[in-house]
């Protein structure tokens, strides 16, 4: 009787050997996925019909101008988690019809003026996790169908005004986890269809009366874990669409809201603040009557004899004399 193989020996024989270059790419697909680890040159010899690429978590560091030259159909592009510390400024040229573009956790400290001048149709752009410190007007000049910036987890220490003013058509804006201490007037200019911002976890210390006036859109509003200690009267008033307001963790005393929405009641958060239960705040909520979140950490800090109740219990109590 012959020899019985092993079953690992069998199972190598069968499987054809992999090519000794990591994700080459097969004829006729339109979607290629690499995540090899050692990846260090991005791959060539892709089809013309590709239309989605992922090359994510590799040791990819950079990349040359005609690296996605003779793609013209490219509508994804995905390179998050990779080493990138530069983009060439002819890099998109290529791809007109590019639509997602994911640079998530690379290395960039800054991104060529003229990136995305080819790149009209864009409408989805993240570049969360690198290393940004100014925001370049030049970038934004040419997207007029981007409804999707994901700005956060930078370096990014100020927001020049009207930066954003070409992006007609944005329908979220993610600055939260960078370095801003304050916001200009003008920040969200040109912002009219704007629905969520996303503000959490700066160094946010003052806020101006009209900041949000230019997005009157807004629905959701995320401005918790900042250093917060007033809110200007009225701040909130032009957002009259608002469904979701997140000022937890901040050091305010005195509340402002927008007026009440005809729909579902305002989901707030307002926990971690010193709160001052006095009749100005227990007021606002009573006439207002947001869902409130978080209820066991919202506390009054002040009167003395509050001290340590929840704010959302004293607010429903009929003996507060207000």
């Amino acid at each position: 009787p012959g020899r019985i193989l092993p079953p690992l020996l069998l199972l190598l024989l069968v499987l054809p050997l992999s090519p000794a270059t990591p994700c080459s790419p097969q004829p006729n697909i339109t979607r290629f996925v690499c995540t090899e680890p050692t990846l260090s040159t991005f791959p060539s010899g892709l089809p013309p019909t590709t239309l989605a690429i992922s090359v994510e978590f590799t040791a990819l560091a950079t990349l040359l101008p005609t690296t996605l030259a003779g793609l013209p159909q490219l509508q994804e592009l995905h390179l998050s988690s990779n080493r990138l510390t530069a983009l060439p400024e002819a890099l998109l040229r290529p791809v007109p019809t590019l639509r997602v573009l994911d640079l998530t956790n690379n290395l960039l400290a800054d991104l060529p003026a003229g990136i995305f001048t080819s790149t009209g149709h864009l409408q989805h752009l993240v570049l969360r996790g690198n290393r940004l410190r100014v925001l370049q007007p030049t970038w934004f000049q040419h997207l007029p169908h981007l409804r999707w910036l994901d700005l956060g987890a930078n370096a990014l220490a100020e927001v020049p005004p009207a930066v954003f003013h070409p992006l007609r058509s944005l329908r979220s804006l993610d600055l939260s986890r960078n370095r801003l201490a304050s916001l200009p007037p003008g920040a969200l200019a040109g912002l009219q269809a704007l629905e969520q911002l996303d503000l959490e976890g700066n160094r946010l210390g003052t806020l101006p009366p009209t900041a949000f006036a230019p997005a009157p859109a807004l629905r959701l509003l995320f401005l918790q874990d900042n250093e917060l200690r007033v809110l200007p009267a009225g701040i909130f008033d032009s957002l009259r669409h608002l469904h979701i307001l997140d000022l937890a963790r901040n050091r305010l005393q005195v509340l402002e809201l927008p007026p009440r929405p005809p729909g579902p009641a305002l989901d707030l958060d307002i926990s971690g603040n010193p709160w001052a239960c006095e009749c100005p705040l227990l007021a606002l909520l009573r006439q207002v009557a947001p869902q409130l979140a978080a209820t066991r950490d919202t506390l009054c800090a002040s009167p003395p004899h509050r001290r340590g109740q929840e704010v959302a219990a004293v607010s429903r109590a009929g003996d507060t004399g207000c």
